[in-house]
């Protein structure tokens, strides 16, 4: 039952990727740059050279070698701007540019930021791992102070985090293993810092989109207001600005985020860890654990998949053991990425019947997380009518246990949580003040834990 933490979060200590000084730092070969210009003043006709570069998310001096090179060409023409420098100046397309344009476009259809190496990527990846984030008890304690957990449930998260192995968390459903799993999440946040995420890779000739704002939450979005990067096509006219880098700039292709918590559940399909190409678009989009690098990605439900359970974990058994996963492009071409993430996998199912013992012995961290007991669930039934302002009456405890748990009903941590939302419920439709009176709790309790 998340709720604010008043834990304060740390900035960021991993560095930024350097922007590139050169097309060779880039990670881009001239033609690849070049057939991305050629695709933004195809589809936005006339644009000044600091638009081009903006667009590309590169440094003009990086993308003035490739204006310089179509110029040549005869693919390009020129015009001067309204102030003085190459940045100013306003290019368009030629007869023979367009078709070279079109002729990029055959090729894939991305025209967003340029996209980085392959190997910047790895070696990105490689230094904002979830393994080695500081971890101690105290720490992961005002992570979750937000949440009624176990002590003992706190000792075994806790070396299974430091190891940024893959956690396999289970036991009966309605106590809290997503939420712990979120938790695990909000921590890696909190303690880990920020990291960077590119909006694309390539690699042999192809782009794969990396960065995706429905998982990622970007921590940039003023910065990059502040220094004009949000519209990079507003406007008719650019400042003056230097063809020189200063070294601490960073590189405008990756985007400064929160640790992503990627969750799928049970429509998580052998297809959806591979490469999706878009035979549209004609460029990839990275599967879902890629986009989890850096953070968490959680399995819920896990035996409840179309996949089978030893097929899923098949397909990861290298890259649990070795992090690093090989995808396959539509050529064939099978390429390496990192796979730096603390997976979880979590389910109400028995282990045993998901999976033999070899394959739990490659999930390194496996927790138990039971039902809770009279303290602990009058502690969670305490919390949830503090979060809902009702005053919380003890005698509500002994009357659900007297007549319902003492009974053969195994509680759950979720039980207080839905309880009370049909004691909401009752008192909104009678008009009368949210208590917990006798007859409303014993109304509630009727409805919720009535055989069905």
């Amino acid at each position: 039952m998340p709720s604010g933490s008043g834990v304060r979060e740390r900035k960021s200590e991993i560095e930024p990727p350097r922007a590139p000084r050169s097309l060779a730092e880039s990670g881009l070969t001239l033609t690849q740059l070049c057939d991305l210009l050629l695709k933004q003043l195809y589809l936005h006709g006339a644009l000044l050279g600091l638009q081009l570069s903006r667009n590309a998310r590169l440094p003009f001096q990086v993308v003035d070698q490739a204006l310089r090179f179509l110029k040549e060409e005869k693919c390009v023409e020129v015009t001067s701007g309204e102030l003085i420098g190459r940045p100013s100046y306003r290019f368009h397309l030629t007869d023979l540019g367009r078709l070279r344009a079109r002729e990029a476009f055959e090729h894939s259809r991305y025209v967003g930021p340029a996209p980085v190496s392959l190997a910047d990527y790895t070696e990105q990846c490689r230094r904002q791992t979830v393994a080695g984030i500081p971890c101690h008890p105290d720490t992961l304690s005002k992570a979750f102070e937000h949440l009624i957990i176990r002590p003992e449930t706190l000792r075994e998260l806790g070396p299974a985090v430091c190891s940024g192995r893959s956690i396999f968390v289970y036991g009966p459903p309605g106590n809290g293993k997503t939420v712990i799993a979120k938790g695990l999440g909000s921590f890696l946040n909190v303690y880990g810092g920020e990291i960077y995420v590119p909006y694309a890779i390539q690699t042999e000739g192809h782009v794969i989109t990396v960065f995706d704002p429905t998982l990622h939450q970007t921590t940039d979005d003023a910065e990059l207001l502040a220094a004009g990067w949000a519209d990079t096509l507003s406007g008719t006219s650019a400042p003056d600005v230097e063809l020189a880098v200063p070294d601490d700039l960073p590189d405008m292709r990756w985007r400064r985020i929160r640790r992503p918590v990627v969750i799928t559940g049970g429509e998580l399909t052998l297809e959806m860890l591979d490469l999706r190409f878009d035979t549209t678009s004609r460029f990839y989009q990275a599967p879902l654990h890629i986009k989890a690098n850096g953070g968490v990605f959680l399995i819920d439900d896990f035996g409840r998949q179309i996949v089978s359970p030893r097929d899923l974990l098949n397909r990861w058994i290298l890259p649990l053991e070795e992090r690093v996963d090989y995808l396959t492009l539509a050529t064939g071409k099978k390429f390496a990425v990192p796979f730096e993430q603390l997976i979880i996998f979590s389910t109400n199912l028995d282990p045993r019947e998901l999976v033999d013992d070899a394959f739990l012995r490659r999930i390194r961290h496996k927790i138990p997380i039971g039902p809770p007991d009279r303290e602990t669930y009058a502690a969670i039934f305490r919390l949830c009518c503090r979060q809902r302002k009702i005053p919380f009456v003890p005698d509500v405890i002994d009357f659900l246990f007297q007549n319902y748990y003492d009974r053969g009903r195994t509680p759950r941590a979720s039980d207080p949580r839905d309880l009370l939302e049909i004691v909401v419920s009752i008192c909104r439709f009678t008009k009368q003040r949210v208590l917990l009176t006798p007859q409303v709790v014993s109304e509630a309790a009727a409805r919720f834990f009535c055989e069905v």
